[in-house]
Parts: structure tokens; C-alpha cells; sequence
């Protein structure tokens, strides 16, 4: 497995494996991989011959600066994972080589409508980043397929928007969420759970699968079914964030043409926001 740093390095790298013929798979992460990572790992390395993965915590998709410092990071960790899961290439640039004239001298990449809505909405700027740093990377990476985790649902919308919108040559791969035993969506934020949340954690899917059935039958009742998932989560100690019923094409309230619906979830527990996402066909 190699190891790059320097993005010069890494475009001569790719470029010797696209004279060879070869096709390459992307999976660009910000670090603290657990299953859910590999997984899509995996997944790559079912499309093409050479797999990238990317580890860089992206400092223009933070709005919080504690957040961006707190991210936890465990590159030694990451780096044998990936090379036990037969990754060829791990790309780590610095940030100062990502943006070296900083961020607010930065070309940007924006998405618009389905960057805004939603957790663009709690987040301002959120998706321009996600959207700026996946584009740079595609344009390093010149990767054929590129797989992206389904629990980020909005993320997942974004990025597919943006290589349709731009022409990239590039096949996205929506990857299922991985979940624990539990039930409970894998993620880096896990971690932070206590034992005793992580045994109330779990809630957030089964609120879920409960308010995607009930909306399965009748959709036309979702601002009360929502309230009622609301009120279920913080009686068992979640602080709700948001809960979404949305149409998962344009990620607008549902109507008459909506086929299926996605389910958002966003709740606290604790100092921890979990997020999860459910799509359902709709009996209309």
C-alpha cells in the first residue's frame, strides 16, 4: 500500500495507472474509519483494479471551530486498517497543500437548492465545503467510481447533483448504512456514547422504521407523525434535533407524484447529534 502525501506525486501516480489501463475506485473519508468505512472500501474494490482511499478532515466543511479541533484523529490506526483491507493507494494531504492560500481565498463549488435545505439549513456553508473538497479530490483522484455511504443522505444527494451538473466522468456508488448489532447507524460520533447511551442509542433506528411504516400508509399525515417520533425520542432521553419526510429525488416536502419518501432523523443524546435515514416506497 502507498502512502501520499503530495498531490504532484499522486497525480503521476494515477497517471501511470490510467496508461496501464487500469480503472480506479474512490473512497474519500475524513479519518477515524470504522466498519462502515470498510465497507464501502469493499465496495470499491468490486468496480476496479486500483482503490484510493483519502483520509483529510476538511476544515471548510466545519462551521464550528471546536468541532474541527476535536475531530478525532487516528491515522496510524487508519492506515493499518486500510492496508489489511488491500487499499493500493492512501492520499493524506495537509490542509495547507488542499487550500494554500487559505479558505477564504478559495475557489468554491456550490450546489444549489439541495445544499440549503435541510441540514444545509442548520448548517450554512456545510455542503459548499463537502461539495469544494470532493470536487479538488475527484480532480486529483480522476476516479472511474466513487462510493459514498447512504446514511448521509443529503451529503449523498449533493454529490451526485454536482458530478450530473458538471459532467464528471465518474459512476457514484451509493453504499447501504452499516449498522451495529443494534441496530444503531456505525459512525465516528459512536464513540463518544457512554455505556448508558449506548444502550438508549438504538431508539433513533426504531423511531425510524416505525414512522417510515406509519408513512408508508398515509403520508398525507406527516407534520403529526413526525410530532409523535418527536415526543417518542425525548421521553426515552433524546433531545430531538430534527425529523424530516421528504421526497428523496428533490428532497422537497412529498406530494401528489412523490413515489417514495426518506426519513431524516437528527437527535442529542447527550453531547452527541446522530443522524439516520430510512427511504420507503409509498402505497398511493
Amino acid at each position: 500500500m502507498q502512502i501520499i502525501k503530495d498531490p504532484t506525486l499522486l497525480r503521476n501516480e494515477i497517471k501511470k495507472i490510467k496508461q496501464q489501463g487500469a480503472q480506479v475506485s474512490f473512497v474519500p473519508t475524513m479519518g477515524n474509519l470504522h466498519q462502515g468505512h470498510l465497507t464501502l472500501v469493499k465496495e470499491a474494490q468490486q468496480h476496479a483494479e486500483v482503490t484510493v482511499v483519502s483520509i483529510f478532515v476538511n476544515p471548510m466543511q466545519f462551521n464550528n471551530a471546536n468541532d474541527l479541533a476535536n475531530y478525532p484523529k487516528t491515522l496510524d490506526a487508519d492506515c493499518a486498517k486500510l492496508e489489511q483491507a488491500g487499499v493500493d493507494i492512501v492520499f493524506i494531504p495537509f490542509a495547507q497543500v488542499i487550500y494554500p492560500n487559505g479558505l477564504n481565498s478559495q475557489t468554491v463549488v456550490e450546489v444549489p437548492g439541495i445544499s440549503d435545505c435541510l441540514e444545509g439549513e442548520l448548517r450554512p456553508g456545510h455542503f459548499r465545503g463537502v461539495s469544494t473538497i470532493v470536487a479538488k479530490l475527484f480532480n486529483l483522484v480522476q476516479p472511474d467510481f466513487s462510493c459514498f455511504g447512504e446514511k448521509d443522505f443529503q451529503q449523498l444527494c449533493v454529490i451526485k447533483k454536482m458530478v450530473a451538473d458538471l459532467a464528471m466522468p465518474i459512476e457514484i456508488i451509493a453504499v447501504p448504512t452499516v449498522r451495529e448489532s443494534s441496530g444503531l447507524a456505525m459512525s465516528s460520533r459512536n464513540n463518544k456514547l457512554s455505556a448508558d447511551q449506548k444502550t438508549i442509542a438504538p431508539k433513533v433506528a426504531e423511531v425510524m422504521n416505525d414512522l417510515g411504516q406509519k408513512v408508508q400508509v398515509n403520508p398525507e399525515n406527516c407534520k403529526q407523525l413526525i410530532e409523535e417520533a418527536s415526543q417518542t425520542l425525548n421521553k426515552v432521553g433524546f433531545e430531538t434535533d430534527k425529523i424530516h419526510v421528504v421526497d428523496p429525488l428533490t428532497l422537497a416536502p412529498l406530494n401528489s407524484d412523490s413515489k417514495q419518501a426518506v426519513v431524516l432523523m437528527a437527535a442529542f443524546l447527550g453531547e452527541t447529534r446522530l443522524i439516520d435515514n430510512l427511504v420507503v416506497n409509498l402505497h398511493q
